[in-house]
């Protein structure tokens, strides 16, 4: 029997900020079966109780070891069979990655290494890029289906923010990281929200603070669902919530029908 669940993928840029502006109230409305945060900026006993109304069963946090800095959570209505932190993939211990398994599906929740500040962190980010993506070959070769949501913190193509042209020697937008993009999907993986929408302009996940550009919709596409080819017939839809306010960042999501995830 093929359940249709709704996985919600969002960079809060601090859990604590977002909890106080209330601006996760539209979460009870929505309820998404699984929902995964990143850029947390906190530890778990910081996070608030009772944040979702205790709506999701199981929960998952991984923090940084500096504090106030990155770290991911899954929330589900799923009880996963297991879960891990890929401390091999993310060396440095900032708190990157949540994985989940659902049966045979493996849903890996991921804050990718920013590259602006200086040539030794876009290294690193380029080193995390390639060790995320052999760890998920290895996943495939177990025969596992695999669902990637996060911040990638790289738009893939020009269509994918609003100034492509200036833009061109920045850190999100140089050549060798939307390459990583290319890569992944050659390897079999498909960008969800293109799929579904094709060459849909304007459709942004991050603004800056600066220069009222989410007013002006001067965004970045830099969130992402990536699947499995073989999940390809069970996705049903692929979305941006831009107008859900609170962060820098606004939700992304799927909705995917797949049997066997209990």
């Amino acid at each position: 029997m093929r359940e249709t669940i709704e996985i919600i993928s969002w960079n809060v840029n601090g859990i604590r900020a977002v909890a106080e502006k209330g601006a996760f109230e539209w979460i009870e409305e929505r309820r998404p079966h699984i929902l995964c945060l990143q850029e947390i900026k906190a530890l778990p006993e910081q996070i608030p109780e009772n944040l979702f109304n205790s709506r999701y069963s199981s929960s998952t946090v991984n923090s940084a070891l500096k504090k106030g800095y990155s770290g991911t959570l899954i929330a589900s209505t799923l009880e996963p069979t297991h879960y891990d932190t890929r401390a091999d993939i993310d060396l440095l211990s900032e708190g990157r990655i949540v994985e989940h398994h659902y049966g045979n599906i493996v849903l890996l929740n991921v804050y990718f290494p920013n590259g602006q500040k200086d040539e030794e962190r876009l290294a690193y980010k380029l080193e995390f890029y390639d060790r995320f993506l052999d760890y998920c070959q290895s996943l495939r070769a177990e025969g596992k289906s695999i669902i990637i949501c996060g911040d990638v913190n790289t738009a893939h193509r020009p269509i994918d923010l609003k100034n492509p042209k200036s833009n061109e020697k920045t850190s999100g937008f140089l050549p060798i990281e939307r390459e990583w993009i290319d890569k992944l999907l050659a390897h079999g993986y498909i960008d969800t929200f293109r799929h579904i929408h094709g060459d849909k302009e304007n459709e942004y996940s991050w603004w800056s603070y600066r220069f009222s550009a989410r007013s002006k919709n001067v965004g970045w596409r830099i969130d992402y669902f990536f699947i499995s080819e073989d999940l390809a017939e069970s996705l049903e839809d692929a979305f941006i919530l831009q107008e859900i306010t609170g962060s820098d960042h606004c939700p992304v999501g799927i909705r995917i029908a797949i049997g066997s995830l209990r």
